[in-house]
């Protein structure tokens, strides 16, 4: 599980856009799902973690390391 390529406060951009038009999700709560909140209308979606990384498209960016 370590070698994941996403992490907590990453923006990512999914296969579909949501209906309000924006394609940049950012990555609030992980865990066995996953909650990704819409940057465009602040919609949130919370998927199992193996759907998650099927509907990935990229990450756009990466959080800042504290």
């Amino acid at each position: 599980m370590a070698d994941l390529p996403f992490s907590l406060n990453d923006i990512v951009e999914m296969k579909k856009s949501h209906p309000c038009g924006e394609n940049r999700w950012k990555i609030i709560r992980m865990g066995a799902d996953i909650r990704i909140k819409c940057q465009g209308c602040g919609h949130s979606v919370m998927l199992p973690r193996r759907e998650f990384r099927k509907k990935l498209k990229k990450i756009i960016e990466k959080a800042e390391e504290a």
